[in-house]
């Protein structure tokens, strides 16, 4: 297998389509249902890139996880993508940018998202 992709999301049919669309082009793809699970799997797995929901077990989970990543030292150097509907299911006027402190990520991608678009941004971010 090549380069591995850790996916941290709740929703089992896109876990399943982004895992499919992923393996297709030779990534290896774990994955974990919520951000405690994702961090720890993170840790046990060093993926080269993390694909990561904002909401799971609650509404800002993920914004959480991106900067618990920050904060460990084993962890920090793991790109993230987020990937999230929050600004559509919320019905938010603005969409969300990486920072490097509140939102320490590479890049901040809508669901739903273009396999396309996803593939190229892997392949940008993900650990050479």
């Amino acid at each position: 297998m090549g380069k591995k992709i850790l996916m941290v999301d709740d929703d089992p049919d896109f876990v399943e389509a982004i895992t499919t669309l992923l393996e297709s082009k030779g990534y290896e793809v774990v994955s974990a249902p919520n951000g405690t699970e994702g961090i720890a799997m993170a840790k046990e797995e060093s993926p080269d890139l993390m694909l990561l929901d904002v909401m799971m077990t609650r509404k800002d989970e993920g914004f959480d996880v991106s900067r618990a990543l920050q904060s460990d030292e084993k962890l920090k150097g793991i790109p993230v993508i987020m990937v999230t509907g929050i600004s559509r299911d919320m019905n938010l006027p603005f969409k969300f940018e990486p920072d490097s402190e509140w939102l320490p990520v590479k890049e901040v991608l809508e669901k739903p998202i273009k396999p396309d678009t996803l593939l190229k941004l892997v392949e940008q971010h993900i650990r050479k």
